[in-house]
């Protein structure tokens, strides 16, 4: 009988609340019919976006009161009101879930209230008959248990009424998708401004400074060649010196838009690479990824700061398909490389670890990377991020892949890439 009251008061609760929301959506009507006056009268047309999003709070209100009382979520679907005036004018009326939305808040005006009253009716008899005869009898109760159904019955109702169509959680969807891809569009080609100034500068700065003092050299060599060939070819020396500088500096630059190790060893070779050249203790770990790193000479000691091993096996096992797998798509493995080094230079930068470990795996349509180290941790993740991390989301992003970072505050750090590919 206990049971049976606190039931029934969280019932009237909910009920009670409903009233509540059926109040809301008496004036809400009220802003709806003065809204489409003002609307077809064009002077208020700037209203109505507002309003329509005064009625998915409601809506979403409702929605959440609803999931509280059944335990399961109701799901929403709604075009996004963006842009001109114009746009989000027609978005709001073309948009399905405006008129469902319009639909239940007339019927939460009538069975809102009715379920309220009915509750109020119930409860007098329930605690006479269940109070005291069935109580006293020892009986279950019969009556109490009605305003238990009638707050299930005014849930379901407002699931039913609230709940999307598949047409429209599709149009919903699909909004969403547009403007998804429009903002990795967006940042796909801010990351793409942003390297294309950073190559000018490394060849302006570097490359072509050394380029033109190379060319002065030489003609200073030309000139001094005939009264004095010491000095000649002390600048000659000095020219050749330049020359192999400016070569490098190229190859630096040539790394930073494609590594050609990617070409030659593809991803495992070039990641182990890495990890090799980090200062950091790392290990790596394939799985199912084409192995184009040559074949060690009998006797060589492995490179250091590197290892490959399986999970459980020993260091010198290495979990992957020699040449035969198939590898992923250039900009895919591209793309990868790129978060492992950025990775791997933050650890090494700024977290203070030691040691790290990469995990290479291919997944049915996908390609998976994980960086982990065992520094202090506190990266930030999102656009707040520093300039690496930032340019790491962009360049995932461009290919419909997801990052996830996760690093709290004494360790450790993790950041775990998909990029979604075709094996």
């Amino acid at each position: 009988m206990r049971d049976a009251i606190k039931e029934s008061g969280r019932a009237s609760l909910h009920l009670l609340s409903g009233a509540a929301v059926a109040l809301l959506c008496y004036l809400m009507v009220g802003v709806a019919l003065f809204t489409a006056f003002l609307t077809v009268t064009v002077i208020g047309a700037g209203v109505l976006p507002e309003s329509v999003l005064l009625l998915r709070r409601l809506a979403g209100r409702e929605r959440r009161r609803t999931a509280a009382r059944t335990g399961t979520p109701v799901p929403e679907a709604y075009l996004p009101l963006e842009g001109a005036l114009p746009a989000r004018v027609r978005a709001a009326v073309t948009d399905p879930g405006t008129g469902r939305d319009l639909i239940w808040a007339a019927a939460q005006l009538v069975y809102g209230m009715g379920v309220w009253f009915a509750s109020l009716v119930l409860w007098p008899p329930a605690l006479l008959v269940d109070g005291v005869v069935t109580g006293l009898a020892g009986r279950r109760p019969v009556l109490l248990p009605l305003i238990g159904r009638l707050a299930d019955l005014e849930a379901e109702w407002s699931r039913a009424l609230l709940t999307p169509t598949p047409s429209a959680a599709r149009a919903a969807a699909l909004a969403a998708r547009v403007e998804e891809l429009t903002a990795t569009r967006a940042g796909a080609i801010a990351a793409h401004g942003a390297e294309l100034r950073r190559i000018e500068r490394d060849l302006h700065d570097g490359t072509q400074a050394r380029l033109v003092a190379l060319s002065m050299r030489i003609g200073l060599a030309k000139r001094a060649y005939d009264s004095d060939p010491v000095t000649a070819r002390k600048l000659l020396d000095d020219a050749q010196t330049q020359a192999e500088e400016a070569l490098a500096e190229l190859r630096h630059v040539v790394r930073g838009i494609h590594p050609p190790i990617l070409t030659d060893r593809g991803l495992t070779g070039a990641v182990r690479a890495l990890a090799a050249s980090s200062g950091l203790e790392v290990e790596v770990s394939v799985t199912g990824l084409a192995d184009h790193t040559p074949d060690p000479v009998p006797g060589d000691r492995p490179e250091h700061g590197a290892t490959a091993r399986t999970p459980g096996g020993r260091p010198d096992q290495l979990d992957t398909v020699r040449a035969t797998a198939p590898r992923a798509p250039a900009a895919v493995e591209a793309a990868a490389y790129f978060v492992v080094a950025e990775a791997l230079t933050n650890a090494a930068k700024h977290s203070g670890a030691t040691r790290a470990s990469v995990v290479l795996s291919r997944e049915p349509a996908a390609l998976r990377a994980r960086v982990a180290d065992e520094g202090r941790g506190g990266a930030e993740a999102g656009e707040s991020g520093g300039s690496g991390l930032v340019g790491m989301r962009r360049r995932v992003a461009a290919l419909d892949g997801t990052v996830r970072l996760t690093s709290p505050e004494g360790g450790p750090t993790v950041i775990e890439v998909e990029l979604p590919c075709v094996w």
